[in-house]
């Protein structure tokens, strides 16, 4: 219990992390006293439209958090995130549609109303048990986990890395999607999941709701990147390096690499899996477009331009790109990928560590002076 304790708490002995947390915890604050504190017609005043926006902002950072972790330090360029994502929304979906109960528009206690209007007779049996909080909670962390076991198990086991895994787990996103579209899986085909009613009793329309959403979120991220950190700093994550920089060596040394891979990747599904929940009550929808695997290569454009391998770099860059996204598609819709596009050519030519790459740059230290002799420069 001792070991357990100090392997999970050694990342908060640590400046990147105070210095994240205490920045995080601040915004949280600031935000929620503007919120709450000052008039709707003040001139600082955070809107509870912008809370919900900034809580979708936090959602996708704790995304690229665990994009990061597998790309940054395991190696591993997976562009199929976005289905763990959507498969967490999913689950979280299914427990809302449940809830709306007979408020919904054909009045029906049991079947949501997109299954009434397909003509459905009972509901599927693998919605049984989305009416209990647990069950749904549970089912956030286990549907993603699992599929990443079972993907992750074949794939490493088979010793496909590089461009080959990635291909595979752009296919395995598209195919995912696919299958959601279609009326007859009993997901709400290309509407998706949607006029949701209430979270565990809640209102989920009211402005306390929204901003307790927004505050759940920070939380998440902030214990995401704790239990990445304390990941990265351990043992298991010298490995990880390890099998990053040089994966035969590190198998020459006797350790099972696979084994690495497969627990950081569950690790990684999982938390993707807790994005795509928080997600979903906040933005009111959850569809197959969230499968799109445009939308996992661009979960990898935002840990690249925050910068590989740092963490918090990936969070950086997903809140700029995505508040980027939000001016840029109000303004000029058409020129949005575009500029994402150019953003990312200028960030890898003259930041290839990225933003954090710029925020961790360190003076070079001085030369000795050149009138010394070297007798003199030794001594």
């Amino acid at each position: 219990m001792l070991a357990s304790r100090s392997w999970l708490s050694r990342p908060l002995h640590e400046r990147s992390t105070r210095l994240f947390l205490g920045a995080l915890i601040a915004a949280l604050a600031v935000v929620t006293l503007l919120n709450l504190a000052l008039p709707a017609g003040h001139p600082l005043h955070v809107s509870t439209y912008t809370v919900t926006l900034l809580g979708k902002y936090l959602c996708y950072a704790l995304l690229a958090v665990a994009v990061d972790l597998v790309w940054g330090y395991l190696g591993i360029l997976s562009l199929g995130h976005g289905a763990f994502f959507a498969l967490g929304g999913y689950a979280m979906g299914m427990y809302l549609m449940r809830q709306i109960g007979d408020r919904g528009v054909y009045g029906h206690p049991v079947l949501p109303d997109f299954m009434v209007f397909l003509d459905w007779q009972s509901l599927p049996w693998y919605w049984h048990g989305f009416d209990m909080a647990w069950f749904a909670f549970l089912m956030v962390l286990l549907a993603p986990g699992l599929l990443a076991l079972v993907f992750g198990f074949l794939a490493f086991r088979s010793r496909v890395t590089g461009v080959y895994l990635s291909i595979i787990t752009q296919a395995l996103t598209f195919a995912l999607m696919l299958a959601f579209f279609r009326n007859e899986m009993g997901f709400g085909g290309n509407n998706g999941l949607t006029d949701f009613k209430e979270l565990l009793g809640v209102d989920l329309t009211t402005d306390a709701t929204r901003l307790g959403l927004f505050l759940a979120t920070g939380v998440a991220l902030a214990l995401g990147y704790v239990l990445c950190r304390a990941i990265v700093a351990s043992k298991l994550g010298r490995v990880c390096v390890a099998t990053r920089d040089a994966e035969a060596r590190t198998r020459f040394l006797g350790y099972r690499v696979e084994r690495f891979q497969l627990f950081v990747f569950v690790v990684s599904a999982m938390l993707a899996g807790v994005a795509g929940a928080l997600y979903v009550p906040q933005v009111g929808i959850i569809n197959p477009g969230e499968f799109s695997p445009i939308f996992s290569i661009e979960i990898v454009l935002w840990v690249a331009l925050g910068g590989r391998g740092t963490l918090y770099g990936a969070v950086i860059g997903a809140l700029i790109v995505n508040y980027a996204k939000t001016v840029f598609t109000g303004v000029m819709p058409d020129a949005w990928l575009f500029a994402l596009g150019g953003l990312f050519v200028l960030v890898t030519v003259l930041l290839p560590k990225g933003i954090a790459g710029l925020l961790g740059y360190r003076r070079p230290r001085r030369p000795p002076d050149s009138s010394t002799t070297p007798r003199e420069a030794s001594t």
